[in-house]
């Protein structure tokens, strides 16, 4: 079982270990440097007080351990996206899917969107099984291009708010 809280200032070391080894394989690339991640969290506390808030970001924590992060971020006023990233050895628990079941949850209710959207790497596929076990259905692909300029085509996801059924 995981659970999500805000992040807090005490969370950059655990976001170091996050955003290491094969974790950022398929994000930047790079390991996150503990001023990076202190920046990283000064910055989420900005964004959690902004009003109207537009970006939430939760540390996913498993028997009281922070072993990853996800964001969601409002595009506009109906549309959100969602990121995540868990520590390597945290992988193949469910800890992902549980994640970002809440996180949907909490688009749909509390933040009031109407659609979600999520990409993923095409050499990351566990990550788009998440997606699909969570309710989203793929709907194309979009370049994103690295830095050298090469393009990379990411795997497309989208869940609109669910409707109740029409009563006859």
């Amino acid at each position: 079982m995981v659970t999500l809280r805000e992040l807090t200032t005490d969370d950059a070391r655990a976001l170091t270990r996050i955003y290491s080894g094969a974790s950022v394989r398929h994000t930047t690339g790079q390991e996150l440097t503990l001023a990076q991640a202190q920046q990283k969290v000064r910055a989420a506390l900005a964004r959690a007080a902004e009003t109207p808030r537009a970006q939430w970001s939760w540390g996913i924590l498993a028997t009281d351990e922070m072993i990853g992060l996800i964001s969601l971020r409002r595009r506009s006023p109906s549309l959100g996206t969602l990121s995540y990233i868990l520590r390597e050895d945290t992988w193949g628990n469910g800890y992902a899917t549980e994640a970002v079941k809440h996180v949907v949850d909490f688009a749909f209710t509390t933040a009031g969107l109407e659609r979600l959207e999520a990409m993923h790497h095409p050499d990351n596929p566990a990550s788009g099984r998440v997606l699909i076990k969570t309710g989203f259905t793929r709907t194309g692909t979009c370049d994103r291009r690295t830095d050298d300029g090469t393009a990379v085509v990411y795997q497309v996801y989208a869940l609109p708010l669910p409707r109740a059924p029409l009563r006859r």
